[in-house]
This record gives C-alpha cells, sequence and structure tokens, in this order.
C-alpha cells in the first residue's frame, strides 16, 4: 500500500517512547502519535517524575526537622510555592525536550493527535489525518479513576491536579490509602497541610504484606491530622468554607470540610477509548487488551503494552514489554518472560517489593522460609537516624532459592533491585551472603538478612531454634 508506514504506535509514555525507539533502531520507519504537545505520557509530564521531585522537597524539610534532635536545628521552612513548582516543571521539560530530542536523531516521525482505529490498518486523527500501517503498538496507558457524583468543583482534583501545585491547603483530604495517595500526602504534609487519608478497606496499600506498614503507619500517625481505614466517603457538597465530605465508618467523623480533595482511588486503562474493535482487537470491560507473551493482541500485526495490557500499572514493566514488542515487530523472537516486576510506595519511609510476598504465599500454599534484618542493627541506618525500617527475604525451604522481598525504608526503591536481580537468577541465601557488601551501607541488610537464613549472621544474635 503506497504511503503505509511500517510501524505506528500510539502514546509517547514509557511504553510508547520506548517501543518507538527501539523499533527505530532495528531499522523500522516509525511513526509516533501523542495526543498532547509534548512526549513522555503521563509518568513523565503528570505522574512519576513530577512527584518525586516534589517528594525530594518534601525529603528535604523531613529530614532538616528531624536533625533537631540531634543538635542541628533549622528555621521553620518558607515555601515560595510558584518558585517550587517552577523548578518540578523544569525538571519534566528537561525530559521531555530530550525525548523530542531523541526522536528526531531516530528519525521517528512525531503526529500530534488523538488516534482511533478505522480498520484493521488504519488509525484517523481528531485532526482528520489518516495513518496507514503495517504494524501498530498501542500503548496509550491510563487515567485516573473518577467517583460518581462528585460537584464540579477545582478544589476536588485527581493527581494531575495535586501535582499542579497552586497552593498549599491548610487541610486536605485524601480519598485512597494506595501509592498514589500516600506519596501525594507525604508531599503535602511535608508543605504544611493537615492530611487526612480515607480507605474503604481495613488497611492502607492493600496489595503489600501487612508488616511493610508498621514502620510507616508509626511515622504517619504522628504526622497526619487522621487515618480512617475502612471507612466509606458517602458524599460530597461544596460549600464557601470547603468541602464538605460526609463518611460512613466507625472512626470516621459524620462531616469534614477541607480546603482541598484528592481523588486517587486508582487508574483505568484505555484499551477501550481508541475504537480497537474497528480493528478487530478484543478488549474487556475495563478497558484492559489481552496480549501474548509476544504482546501480540489477538490480530497478530497490532500490539499492546504497558496499562492497558494488563497487570500491574507500572512505567518500568510498559518499557521491557515495549521493547518485546519493537523487537517481534523488526522480527526477532523476542519474549516477555519477567519473573518479578518490582512495586515501589516513594512514601516516608520507602516501601518496596518484588516477586513473592507473604500474603500471596500463604494464598498459594507456598512452602516459604521467611528471614529478616531489623535496621535498628544496622550502622548506616543508625547514622542516618532512620532505624525503623527492615530487610526480608523469602527463601523456598528446599532449593534455598530466593523467591521474593521486601525493603521498608530510605532507599528501599533503590535497594530492592538486587532483590530482583536475585529472583530473576534463581540465586539462593548462599549467592547473596557471600556476595561482599561494602560496610556501612544499607545495602548490606540485604545480605545480612540472607545470612540470617543461612545461620552465619553475626551482625545480630539468633538463638537457634
Amino acid at each position: 500500500m503506497p504511503g503505509t508506514v511500517k510501524l505506528v504506535v500510539i502514546g509517547s509514555g514509557p511504553g510508547g517512547y520506548t517501543a518507538a525507539f527501539r523499533a527505530a533502531d532495528l531499522g523500522l520507519e516509525v511513526v509516533l502519535v501523542e495526543r498532547s504537545p509534548n512526549l513522555g505520557g503521563v509518568c513523565l509530564n503528570v505522574g512519576c517524575i513530577p512527584s518525586k521531585a516534589l517528594l525530594h522537597a518534601a525529603k528535604v524539610i523531613d529530614d532538616a526537622a528531624a536533625m533537631a534532635e540531634h543538635g542541628v536545628i533549622f528555621g521553620k521552612p518558607n515555601i515560595d510555592v510558584k518558585k517550587l513548582s517552577d523548578w518540578k516543571n523544569r525538571v519534566v521539560n528537561k525530559l521531555t525536550v530530550g525525548l523530542a530530542t531523541m526522536a528526531k536523531q531516530r528519525k521517528v516521525r512525531v503526529v500530534t493527535g488523538v488516534a482511533k482505529f478505522s480498520s484493521a490498518n488504519q488509525l484517523r486523527l481528531n485532526t482528520g489525518e489518516t495513518i496507514d500501517f503495517e504494524m501498530c503498538i498501542i500503548a496509550a496507558g491510563s487515567e485516573p479513576a473518577v467517583l460518581p457524583g462528585l460537584p464540579d468543583d477545582p478544589r476536588i482534583v485527581d493527581s494531575t491536579g495535586a501535582l499542579e501545585l497552586t497552593s498549599i491547603p491548610k487541610r486536605l483530604l485524601v480519598v485512597g490509602g494506595g501509592i498514589i495517595g500516600l506519596e501525594m500526602a507525604c508531599v503535602y504534609s511535608a508543605l504544611g497541610s493537615d492530611v487526612s487519608v480515607v480507605e474503604l478497606t481495613d488497611l492502607l496499600m492493600p496489595e503489600t504484606d501487612p508488616d511493610l506498614l508498621r514502620p510507616f503507619m508509626k511515622i504517619v500517625k504522628q504526622r497526619y491530622e487522621a487515618i480512617m481505614v475502612s471507612t466509606k466517603v458517602t458524599g460530597m457538597r461544596a460549600t464557601v468554607p470547603g468541602i464538605a465530605v460526609s463518611f460512613e465508618g466507625d472512626k470516621a467523623p459524620s462531616v469534614g470540610f477541607y480546603d482541598l480533595v484528592l481523588i486517587a482511588v486508582g487508574r483505568r486503562a484505555n484499551g477501550d477509548t481508541l475504537d480497537v474493535e474497528k480493528a478487530g482487537v478484543k478488549v474487556d470491560a475495563h478497558g484492559i487488551i489481552a496480549v501474548n507473551n509476544q504482546m501480540r493482541t489477538n490480530i497478530p500485526h497490532i500490539f499492546a503494552i504497558g496499562d492497558l495490557a494488563g497487570g500491574p500499572m507500572l512505567a518500568h514493566k510498559a518499557t521491557h514489554e515495549a521493547k518485546v514488542a519493537a523487537e517481534v515487530a523488526a522480527g526477532e523472537k523476542s519474549y516477555f518472560d519477567a519473573r518479578a516486576i518490582p512495586s515501589v510506595a516513594y512514601t516516608d519511609p520507602e516501601i518496596a517489593w518484588v516477586g513473592l510476598t507473604e500474603l500471596e504465599a500463604k494464598a498459594q500454599g507456598i512452602d516459604y522460609q521467611k528471614s529478616q534484618f531489623p535496621w535498628a542493627a544496622s550502622g548506616r541506618a543508625l547514622s542516618l537516624g532512620r532505624s525503623e525500617g527492615f530487610t526480608k527475604l523469602l527463601f523456598d525451604k528446599k532449593t534455598r532459592r530466593v523467591l521474593g522481598g521486601a525493603i521498608v525504608g530510605p532507599g528501599a526503591g533503590d535497594l530492592i533491585s538486587e532483590i530482583c536481580l536475585a529472583v530473576e537468577m534463581g540465586a539462593d541465601a548462599a549467592d547473596i551472603s557471600l556476595t561482599i557488601h561494602p560496610h556501612p551501607t544499607l545495602s548490606e541488610t540485604i545480605a545480612f538478612a540472607s545470612e540470617a537464613f543461612e545461620g552465619t549472621l553475626t551482625d545480630l544474635y539468633i538463638p537457634k531454634k
């Protein structure tokens, strides 16, 4: 077909731009369609990156305050909201400009517009342009889930609105106790807001092992105005004093007034917003498009990756799927075969886990053994004034291989990578414990947890059973 491009990628988030760039590196002609003026998608523009910039600011404030106990006293921070927001925007802009530059270097044609399928080989954009293609990778991501019946009021925002940081509310309510909501709670609490969190289930971060939450809860209970679990939001009204929120729960107030309400009840895949049925692609009621281990949909020349391909909605999962899809499109024998996908809550303290969790092990009847090292016995953690955390590993009792692990404490998101590699490589306890780790570091707590399992630990006395 004359004028037909070899590959079109829909969406330029971490999955989309990775797919486009990898395919171009493999010699394919690539068109990248993005609905927004800037590349990078939700993660880079209104998600992962700006939130981490603000979380860094929050960490500096919290760390400075914590030093008062150790004789180093700073004055109360003077927050220039506009300057802080401008810095966050500059971080984002530097990365989006970098993506645009790399697209040009790779000769990837970027088209701005909202794409929908006309057929199995054609896209129609809201600009009126059509794109005929031989292959397509759908990487259109997800959107924040919404609660029905909310007032149309600028004081009720999703994560995108919260990241705009136009002001610091006196009282903030976070609806939803998942990772996104709790990260923003950390930011606004450090900036001076009185934060309350409401969660429908009986635990925050319900997908995690309960023990990971204990050090976190000990800290945030002191910092936040209220944490209301097993509590339902039954209504909201816009009033002059604030958003009036009514609750249903044993320990919740009947009504509370808040200057800002953040709705963070999860995200919904965009798979059913693209008219994929016109291409014959199957999509479920939740916007998820089923794929095989080569990221192909039921229409072999159309691929789907990232949030709308099912599984955890994580940027690092999307980028690995993207490379598989691009390589398969280029004729290579590539497969998505990840044993473990790490999850990180960039809260204070950070919480990270990978591989098998204890909840999963118990549900599946897996015979495992847990080994844990408390950071209270870590010289490095004590020197940081952050001894509340711990490192735990789960081992197969017979093979002694690492099945999974978790870390709670500063830098947990960086430290978890060693456990990821251990799971992927099929490492056993000795592989970790006999690897010399630098001292004094937080990374050696992973080795100590392995030594505890092996019975060779000398940095803590554990009576033999």
